[in-house]
């Protein structure tokens, strides 16, 4: 299977010379969330495509499995897709789309996606929400998917379906060689949508399927710092989560951070305030029978040390 992941956007709401998909959460970089992801798949070939902030996105997390591809303008999903073509060197594999700027999708969520596109189909993570203003809909006729249709170009009827598009897909290789170089860009942002290929796949006769997130915020991506806080605590949540069925005591699962790896042995309980860093494993220390207490810490690659202490 080839991987590309969008990550060309210039985030001009973060207000930030740092280039978007490198702002932190849970102190790893929104990108290399993505891109772990994306491994955890067993992705054949990754390629990134990236633009704003240029070799600095490409400095920060080149690794022997990534390849790069530059989109220079930015001119749309479609347009950036297309740079990544000549990347992707196994055209009979499907090729999944993800955006850098997306941290928190789930393995399993794509796992069930790629399950959908398995019969040689366009496969769309489309989502049901309640206030879809922003979003592009999933337009259906007798149940069946035929367009995708972006907010600014909806007519009112348009505007009042509530199944978006979250821009997450899978689509064969071969397919998208032949539609990309033919997208248009006649619409309101004058941009060459990747959602304009569903159009073209149904006029094909190329099945379209669908599969949805088990949780909304698995597809909900940064655009300002406001966003970024609210996705940073979407995280630490599921961390404390996790943690607490693992058998670990919090005291507070809101006043916990893990900013890397955090390995508890059994009967630890974990104080408030407490901030974890690099990889963890608080259940090596035994402390009033292997139970460790910790107050107003930053714990750090194996060591530790009291907030405000030498």
């Amino acid at each position: 299977m080839n991987v590309v992941i969008l990550a060309a956007g210039q985030g001009k709401r973060m207000r930030s010379d740092l280039p978007k998909v490198l702002h932190p959460l849970a102190g790893k970089a929104l990108l290399a969330h993505v891109i772990d992801t994306a491994r955890e798949l067993g992705a054949g070939r990754i390629c990134v495509v990236y633009g704003h902030g240029g070799e600095q996105v490409r400095e920060a997390l080149d690794a022997p499995d990534l390849t790069w591809a530059r989109q220079e303008p930015q001119l749309g999903t479609g347009h950036a897709v297309l740079q990544a073509m000549p990347q992707l060197p196994w055209p009979s594999a499907p090729t999944l789309v993800l955006y850098g700027d997306v941290p928190l999708i789930r393995a399993s969520t794509l796992r069930r996606l790629i399950d959908a596109a398995a019969t040689g189909s366009l496969a769309l993570l489309t989502a049901y929400l309640d206030q879809p203003r922003g979003y592009g809909r999933i337009v259906r006729v007798d149940g069946e998917v035929k367009r995708i249709v972006e907010e600014k170009d909806a007519d009112d009827a348009e505007r009042a379906i509530n199944e978006i598009n979250t821009g997450i897909l899978v689509a064969p290789t071969a397919a998208l060689a032949r539609w990309l170089p033919t997208l248009g860009n006649r619409n309101a942002q004058g941009e060459y949508y990747l959602t304009d290929i569903v159009a073209m796949a149904v006029a094909e006769g190329m099945p379209v399927a669908t599969a949805h997130p088990d949780a909304a915020w698995e597809t909900e991506g940064v655009n300002s710092k406001l966003q970024l806080a609210a996705l940073e605590r979407v995280h630490q949540r599921n961390v404390a989560e996790r943690l607490m069925e693992e058998g670990v005591t919090l005291a507070d699962p809101a006043r916990i951070d893990v900013r890397g790896e955090l390995l508890c042995g059994r009967d630890v309980a974990i104080d408030v305030n407490c901030v974890f860093e690099g990889r963890v494993e608080p259940g090596r220390w035994r402390v009033d029978r292997r139970q460790l207490r910790a107050r107003n810490c930053r714990w750090r690659r194996d060591a530790w040390r009291v907030a405000g202490s030498a």
